[in-house]
């Protein structure tokens, strides 16, 4: 128990609280040069692919996910009970401080930092009676004596200290509320079409350990429309000017309610916040099959590999027969081809063209084995090619219909944009803003307040009243003590300070 009790002791102690303060702070610093797997995996996974031991070993030591990782759990947890064990105690002694009454009068109270003395012409009575008035007056707690009166204020500055030191407890704990219960989806929608929140509706999607789905605000956006503005003058051409997202929004089976989604202005409603994070082109293109069957048509989502927006894609037709096909190349918002072949040269749709390539194999059974819509598995494809040999390549411009040598068609018949939304749910984020606000106005409190205690003591002696008054600070700063001292001084009546005469204030003797 002893040993047990050493530990406990030194695990409170404020100084070990700093230490594992700071371990946090060092621990954290490979989160930011370290590729980390929930917020982008295919860096860690080209990172592994292109350092396979140094992969391995910061695989073992959880390098990839440093904010999730054991070890930084540990240091977490450790200063989260080292905060509590230490703010606690001071808690229960404050509490003991704002019942205790203020600290009486001292014998000698010339030899205080701050003091004077002289003659009332009123009674001891009324003089403490004065005295007492003029400390409440001034917001001090005030003790009545047989023959004095002790005051002290001040009891807000350790309560700062305590409200500061309690704000990193609730800072910790709303980051860990926010780390286990957050999520954070993207989704790529088209103009036209609609999202609804749900898991199976994700592009992407990263949660926390406590997320459960039902956690998910049931609501549905409608992208009704996106606008995309460029810079067309000399100065910054092709610049950004404007995205903007009409859309509508129904939460639950609600009716829609119009809304608009702008970049760093993002819908927020059900505590979700939907912001819009990218935008690109999707070809509404058509294939038909040898048979004349419609294999696959509607828009088709071309992802941007530049600034002009030249974009790549690919398309498929499972279900073209007799042969499955997929085609796959470039959409071009304003197309030109020169020596450097085909490319785009301004980000809006000026001049929009298709540049694709075929590939053809034996139909494929469905399975549910995942597959990604943006790149084609080759592994029992050909390259499509004309009579002589030469693979099928064509570009097309929207209105356009290419026949294939197989005697399928491929249409471009129009072009829409499309939007790649976030929706994300923080719901600690509000304590630990809140936490840093307390921390502000507790070391705001700490700093200002100034406890301060007063002293006031009446004697009788040869039909006359003297009065002594003393003060100290329990600060550092001694600010305004003696002008305090001598206006307390006043109110008690004596001659000196009543008449507005100057009153030495002694600078008390210290032994």
């Amino acid at each position: 128990m002893t040993l047990l009790r050493l530990l406990w002791t030194q695990l409170t102690s404020m100084r070990t609280a700093l230490i594992l303060l700071f371990i946090l702070a060092l621990a954290a610093i490979p989160g930011s040069f370290v590729p980390q797997r929930p917020v982008n995996p295919i860096r860690v996974s080209d990172f592994v692919a292109e350092n396979p031991a140094l992969g391995e070993w910061y695989e073992r030591l959880g390098l990839f996910d440093v904010y999730g990782s054991p070890w930084f759990a540990a240091v977490y947890l450790l200063l989260y009970v080292s905060l509590v064990g230490c703010i606690v105690p001071r808690i229960g002694v404050y509490v003991r401080a704002l019942r205790t009454p203020p600290p009486k009068t001292p014998a000698r109270l010339d030899r205080l930092p701050a003091s004077t003395a002289g003659i009332a012409p009123a009674a001891s009575g009324e003089v403490l009676d004065a005295a007492a008035a003029w400390l409440r007056r001034r917001r001090f707690r005030v003790a009545r004596e047989a023959d004095a009166v002790a005051a002290e204020r001040g009891y807000l500055r350790e309560l700062g200290n305590i409200v500061f030191h309690l704000s990193f407890v609730l800072l910790l704990g709303g980051l860990a509320w926010n780390t286990l219960a957050s999520y954070r989806g993207e989704v790529i929608v088209v103009e036209g079409q609609a999202f609804s929140n749900n898991l199976t509706q994700y592009d992407d999607f990263r949660a926390g350990g406590a997320f459960a789905p039902s956690q998910l605000a049931p609501f549905t956006i409608w992208i009704d429309a996106f606008t995309a503005k460029f810079e067309t003058g000399p100065v910054q051409r092709g610049a950004a000017r404007e995205f903007s997202a009409a859309v509508r929004v129904a939460e639950g089976s609600g009716e829609p309610v119009a809304g608009t989604i702008e970049v760093n202005h993002p819908l927020r409603f059900a505590g979700t916040s939907v912001h819009l994070i990218g935008h690109g082109y999707a070809p509404v293109i058509t294939i038909t099959d040898p048979e004349g069957n419609v294999a696959t048509s509607g828009p088709v989502v071309f992802l941007p590999q530049d600034g002009n927006f030249s974009s790549m894609g690919v398309v498929k037709a499972p279900d073209a027969r007799p042969d499955y096909l997929a085609l796959e190349g470039f959409f071009l918002p304003t197309a030109v081809v020169n020596e450097q072949g085909p490319h785009s040269v301004f980000p809006d749709a000026l001049s929009p063209e298709l540049f694709l390539t075929v590939w053809t194999g034996p139909p494929r059974a469905e399975t549910s084995t995942p597959e990604s819509v943006y790149s084609i598995d080759k592994e029992d494809l050909v390259q499509m090619t004309n009579a002589d040999g030469t693979p099928v390549a064509f570009r097309l411009a929207p209105g356009q219909i290419v026949e294939l040598p197989d005697g399928s068609t491929v249409e471009f018949s129009d072009w829409r944009r499309w939007v790649k939304l976030q929706v994300s749910s923080e719901p600690g984020l509000w304590l630990a803003g809140a936490s840093i606000l307390l921390a502000i106005a507790g070391l705001m409190t700490s700093l200002y307040v100034r406890p301060r205690r007063l002293w006031v003591r009446v004697t009788d002696a040869a039909g006359e009243t003297r009065v002594e008054v003393g003060g100290l600070d329990r600060a550092d700063s001694t600010d305004t003590l003696t002008e305090d001292v001598a206006e307390l001084a006043a109110a008690c009546g004596v001659p000196a300070v009543a008449s507005g005469q100057e009153l030495v204030v002694s600078e008390g003797e210290r032994t």
